[in-house]
């Protein structure tokens, strides 16, 4: 019943993930027909369902030969993430093996067997994905491999030093998601679905990483703290304690929830920088892959801000609310509406005693310039009476049905939790 209240309270998500299992979901991640492609290519894209529970179905909606391209992009840097995560490797095998990845998509019969990963069947059969690189048009070809060398060095440099300065912040966070951006945004111009400047402009690519990347961060510190690592800043959170672990301590949590907010106030800095990347795209496939993992994190911000679950628990967005997210952030008006309602609720929550509030009013205000509503999707939850009648019906007639919804579906949707 619980669940049950949570839909009523939000039926503009019992509309829309009924509109999603019923058919929506192919506006915003058609599949693509397995037996179109070669035996390689159907390994990959297996790979590719297999290890990504965000981005599989958008990069499969992705328009001709990019599609396969950024599939292999993806891979790859899965196969180096697999190495760099993997403890049970020691620092002098790693190290090397980070420096010399990308040198190993050259070599058809290298491979690694020792990992003890969960995605390590991409390093186990990394012959067939190096092969499926190695078929690709060299302009892919010379992007993937250039990120892929810039990336093994910079995660080799962060091995064995913590994130201390906001400066080393920024840089860790560009070496394992600006790349990716930058990375993604020279493919999309080598494709020639985009223009030239998308993969030129290093510094708002390497914002959309930085944006996603910081979001993780902020939200999984409970988990990293678990697992025994930390990646938040200690310039921050050294203002607020003696030790980072000390945040999740009961007689701490006013100070824990001070760093919090500063720290989603610095990722905030990055979102007019995303909003004139996306200002940017024309192609619409390219569009929705790059915007849905974006409209995610500002509602993950949202969540967090000033919620003490974070060093208790995991907050999560709701499904239907991330569903919701997809199937309206299809144009820039449409994004720039989104933000400026998960802006205005954060705006809505900064405590008049908080340290950083004068900050985050701030960035707040620039975030608003660029993104006043003015288009019918700024007001894209006023529903009528009568359609809200009708949803809370659904609500009460469909909702156990929904908790069952398809494994498919599930996974991306939880492309805000990731």
């Amino acid at each position: 019943m619980e669940l049950l209240r949570k839909w009523l309270g939000h039926p503009e998500d019992i509309y829309n993930l009924l509109r999603f299992k019923m058919g929506g979901y192919r506006v915003v991640m058609p599949r693509i027909d397995p037996d179109s492609l070669g035996r390689g290519l159907r390994t990959c894209y297996r790979y590719l369902n297999q290890t990504s529970r965000s981005f599989a179905a958008v990069i499969q909606a992705l328009d001709g030969e990019l599609r396969h391209a950024v599939c292999i992009f993806y891979l790859v840097l899965r196969a180096l993430d697999t190495i760099e995560d993997d403890m049970t490797i020691s620092l002098d095998v790693k190290v090397p093996m980070l420096h010399e990845f990308h040198s190993y998509l050259y070599q058809p019969e290298w491979k690694y067997m020792e990992s003890k990963e969960k995605d390590r069947q991409v390093l186990e059969d990394f012959p067939t994905i190096s092969m499926e690189f190695r078929n690709l048009s060299k302009v892919y070809q010379d992007v993937i491999s250039d990120v892929c060398h810039k990336m093994g060095v910079g995660m080799a440099e962060f091995l064995e030093k913590k994130v201390d300065s906001q400066h080393e912040w920024d840089r860790y966070c560009h070496y394992v998601a600006g790349l990716v951006g930058i990375g993604l945004s020279r493919l999309f111009s080598a494709s020639e679905l985009e223009e030239p400047i998308v993969g030129e402009d290093t510094e708002l690519a390497n914002s959309m990483g930085l944006f996603l990347q910081k979001t993780n961060i902020i939200r999984d510190y409970l988990e990293d703290q678990l697992d025994g690592r930390e990646f938040w800043p200690r310039e921050v959170w050294s203002r607020y304690a003696k030790k980072l672990s000390d945040l999740a301590k009961p007689e701490n949590i006013d100070m824990a929830v001070q760093c919090l907010n500063e720290l989603i106030t610095n990722a905030l800095h990055h979102v007019p920088d995303v909003l004139t990347y996306l200002s940017r795209l024309k192609n619409q496939t390219v569009f929705n892959f790059c915007a849905i993992p974006q409209v995610m994190a500002i509602a993950t911000l949202a969540a967090c801000y000033n919620n003490k679950q974070v060093f208790r628990g995991v907050v999560k967005i709701r499904k239907g609310q991330a569903v919701t997210l997809m199937m309206d952030a299809t144009n820039i008006q449409a994004v720039k509406a989104i933000m400026y309602q998960y802006v205005e609720e954060i705006y809505q929550k900064i405590p008049s005693t908080d340290p950083s509030s004068n900050k985050t009013q701030q960035v707040i205000a620039s975030i608003r310039a660029m993104s006043l509503p003015g288009s019918p999707m700024a007001s894209r939850h006023h529903y009528s009476p009568i359609y809200l009648s009708c949803a809370m019906l659904l609500a009460a007639l469909s909702w156990q049905y929904l908790s069952t919804i398809s494994k498919a579906t599930e996974e991306y949707v939880q492309a805000g939790e990731n």
